[in-house]
């Protein structure tokens, strides 16, 4: 499919537009929840009998909590990353889209790690590099697309919660 330039709203830049880009985006962010899924599927749901025997800290959330709000969150990342795809050609723009891959692999393989392999502390180790590659992503982006960059604030503090509640996991358990 063949991109059309358009004049994006209030920076007057020329942008390529795809709707089947817009998609891969989204399919990519939703395919990293769905990696998840199929984990919990296989391993057994957030209230099996192995995280129920986990000492967990006073804020931990109801399970049903998690749904709603990464819900959102992908939404977030899909939306921040074809942004910064439909962003000129540049090396930023290059480097955040890698950057972007590099956060979402690492979001994909918390899941398996936590709830398939029962290994909290992997999963924390993965944690601190989501954390690493989602703030370097944002800071690249923000040179690329300021909207695209805070479009996914509120990801990073999920991320900032996510980290304390997986740290705290690990120090109780």
């Amino acid at each position: 499919m063949q991109s059309q330039p358009i004049a994006s709203a209030g920076d007057g830049v020329a942008k390529p537009r795809s709707g089947l880009a817009a998609l891969a985006f989204g399919a990519l962010s939703y395919g990293a929840s769905a990696i998840g899924a199929l984990v919990m599927r296989s391993k057994g749901p957030a209230d099996s009998a192995w995280f129920r025997s986990l000492n967990k800290p006073g804020f931990q959330p109801p399970n049903w909590v998690f749904a709603p709000v990464w819900t959102a969150l992908y939404g977030t990342i899909a939306y921040s990353g074809f942004r910064i795809w439909r962003a000129e050609k540049s090396p930023e723009r290059t480097k955040a889209l890698a950057l972007w891959a590099a956060q979402l692999a690492a979001n994909a393989a918390w899941t398996p790690l936590f709830f398939g392999a029962h290994r909290p502390k992997a999963a924390m180790v993965d944690m601190i590099a989501l954390d690493a590659t989602a703030s370097a992503y944002v800071a690249a982006a923000a040179k690329v697309d300021p909207r695209a960059a805070a479009a996914v604030g509120p990801y990073l503090a999920w991320l900032a919660f996510a980290t304390a509640l997986n740290g705290a996991i690990v120090a109780k358990n």
